[in-house]
């Protein structure tokens, strides 16, 4: 029990619920006692449910098999039965709901199209697997079936043992369908070979792929998922897939995806729901049984048949494609009854008061420690909004066993202040404790920006700084005030963000370089329109407009930050921060973080007390390489002055002129 009190250990103030922890923690042991036959087995045994079940080839021929214990009969029809019940491909019962066939080798071929007729107590429905590895949707009818996937020469990793360096975690979130300049869908293969090498000399070391599993509607972002063991197939096939990230490992990213077990599509055809004429197989009953929010269903967390489902659904897409990890998509949303909607999570007493799902609390950690049991350098990150203590903390101490949990306060801090705070009324000291505001023993992931903060209705950084004028003064020619305002604040906001991490950073794919406008997926409102569901790379690559600025800053700002080993490990130490001068400035191991948030006042022979030594500009966002206007001469090495009182703690006085909306990192290299 001591070790579960870790968890305590590092944060006294939990200690008054110190009986819930404990609680939760042997709840999970418990239940991986139960799912492993008493600890016989391993969690990645019991998570070869992939292997059973779903269609496969054997020696023999094919095999066949679903659960569906309310069924009454199960008939596979296909192209090669003219979509007509045959006896040749009627499944039979098992035992634990389980329904089977077996075929010849000439039953079926590769890419047949096919589906099930499943008949339960007074009603039959057509049905895609649960299990399914592959569906497509007809281009004319617009309808979805399941797909034979069993090419004769399947795609062969070529970079079979891979180990991610990510220390810090630099994370490139990105959906292939909206990679492209081209208004339509984009595929793997584009992103493969369009997409990939920009993020690669950006600097970046992880990709985070969005809307991997199969999805009815493609405006959901993937959100809304039908077929969990699916990769969808609006990109390309998973032979594809699989070369992307190949691709990418031997380019030394680690690529991890969105993966959504928070939720499912309501569709009955495509999805889960409804799937044998029960509606609770897979998801809670009753009040629970609908997320009121998202218009989808709940998974039901206590069904054994259930966690063998999402459990085998990780382990499924590490062992076959070769991902590094997830991003858990709605955690908040899973460990609350209420889906945490509506609550403020003030105090402590909140995250301990009755009102959490221990089902999913023990799913997501039984989760956490078999993702980590296939692959141990896998990285599993938390979206969760409520700051559930111990989402990010070892299993052994009462935790998640999460690597990162997301920092969703800060994108929201950023916002409010851009749109409420006059410039001269920008606090440091609040913008440095919001950047700083974490658990100690938990690594976060910063950001400044997701694909959340993008969505029509919403505005990206850049065009809440800059809004209509990127229409008319974004070419260098025509900058205005406006621009240059926008191009300077939005600079320092990620310099701030990124510099003060303490485990990774994220950015959505364009925000790097400033896109502009909002991303709006093709809809019945918009004309089915793909206008606003991509990336117009052109714009960076134009030198003749302001884009490729930010992009080349944003590159330049990782370089500095992958400078210095474990970076993020590195203690943030504030060196000063005057409120009514608007200066901020701390230290991160050999370098010196300044910046000067004043709008309009620039500062002579403003002092620091520091290390002592000589220092270097290693970046200043003023550069006119990045867009700025070179106001300070960064060739020009700088030297600490010497000062008897702190003469013994070997600090001395480095006086510096600070520009307005200006920031500098120096480096201290003597």
């Amino acid at each position: 029990m001591d070790n579960v009190l870790g968890l305590i250990k590092n944060d006294p103030w939990l200690e008054p619920y110190a009986n819930a922890i404990n609680g939760r923690h042997d709840f999970v042991l418990r239940k991986e006692k139960e799912l492993t036959a008493d600890g016989k087995t391993s969690l990645s045994d019991f998570a070869d449910g992939y292997l059973y079940f779903g269609l496969h080839k054997t020696d023999k021929g094919w095999v066949l098999r679903e659960w569906a214990p309310n069924a009454t009969k199960i008939v596979l029809v296909g192209t090669f039965s003219g979509w007509e019940e045959k006896a040749a491909y009627q499944l039979k019962p098992k035992k634990n709901g389980v329904w089977e066939l077996k075929m010849k080798p000439d039953a079926i071929h590769h890419l047949d199209l096919y589906k099930l007729h499943v008949y339960w107590d007074g009603g039959m429905g057509e049905r895609i697997p649960a299990w399914v590895n592959r569906v497509v949707q007809d281009e004319t009818t617009k309808i979805f079936s399941a797909q034979v996937w069993c090419p004769e020469h399947p795609y062969k990793f070529k970079k079979r043992q891979f180990k991610p360096k990510t220390n810090p975690l630099l994370i490139y979130e990105c959906h292939i369908g909206m990679a492209q300049d081209a208004e339509k869908v984009g595929t793997y293969r584009e992103f493969k070979d369009n997409v990939l090498p920009r993020v690669v000399a950006d600097g970046y070391n992880c990709l985070q792929i969005m809307a991997i599993q199969e999805h009815p509607y493609y405006g959901s972002f993937g959100y809304h998922v039908s077929s969990f063991f699916a990769p969808s197939s609006r990109f390309g096939t998973p032979d594809e897939l699989k070369e992307l990230i190949d691709e990418a490992h031997r380019n030394g990213l680690a690529v991890i995806m969105d993966i959504v077990h928070s939720h499912a599509v309501k569709n009955e055809v495509e999805g889960l729901a409804n799937f044998a004429g029960d509606p609770n197989q897979y998801f809670y009953p009753g009040d629970r049984h609908e997320h009121p929010a998202w218009d989808s269903l709940c998974f039901d967390y206590g069904k054994n048949e259930v966690l063998h489902f999402l459990l085998s659904n990780c382990k499924y897409w590490i062992e076959e494609f070769h991902f590094d990890g997830f991003r858990f998509d709605g955690v908040t949303s899973m460990i609350y009854y209420n889906h945490g909607l509506g609550e403020a999570f003030c105090n402590y007493g909140d995250y301990y008061n009755g009102g959490q799902d221990d089902n999913a609390i023990a799913y997501l950690t039984l989760a956490n420690k078999l993702i980590h049991q296939v692959k141990p350098n896998a990285i599993t990150i938390a979206e969760e909004v409520s700051g559930m203590p111990g989402l990010a903390a070892p299993i052994e101490d009462g935790g998640y066993g999460f690597d990162y949990r997301m920092a969703m306060n800060i994108p929201d801090y950023w916002i409010k202040t851009i749109k409420e705070c006059k410039d001269e009324d920008w606090r440091p000291s609040s913008l440095f404790w919001e950047v700083t505001n974490r658990r100690k023993d938990e690594k976060t992931i910063s950001y400044v920006e997701s694909h959340d903060q993008a969505l029509v209705g919403d505005k990206t950084v850049i065009f809440r700084l800059i809004d209509a004028d990127m229409y008319w003064h974004m070419a260098k020619r025509d900058r205005n005030f406006t621009v240059d305002r926008g191009m300077a604040l939005d600079k320092m906001i990620k310099l701030l963000t990124l510099s003060t991490i303490n485990g990774g950073y994220l950015n959505f794919m364009g925000n790097e370089f400033g896109h502009p406008e909002w991303i709006d997926f093709p809809r019945e409102g918009n004309g089915w329109s793909y206008k606003y569901a991509r990336r117009q790379w052109n714009l960076v690559d134009n030198h003749d407009l302001c884009y490729h600025y930010l992009g080349d800053f944003d590159k330049a700002m990782i370089e500095v930050v992958k400078s210095v080993r474990n970076f993020q490990k590195t203690d943030v130490v504030e060196v000063w921060h005057n409120d009514g001068d608007q200066i901020l400035a701390y230290e991160r191991g050999s370098l010196l973080f300044i910046f000067n948030f004043n709008p309009s006042k620039s500062f002579e022979g403003y002092g620091f007390l520091v290390k002592e030594g000589k220092y270097e500009v290693a970046l200043n966002t003023d550069d006119k390489a990045y867009g700025g206007f070179g106001l300070t001469d960064d060739t020009v090495e700088h030297f600490t002055m010497h000062d008897d009182l702190y003469h013994k703690q070997r600090k001395g006085w480095l006086k510096l002129y600070i520009p307005a909306r200006t920031a500098v990192v120096l480096r201290r290299v003597k």
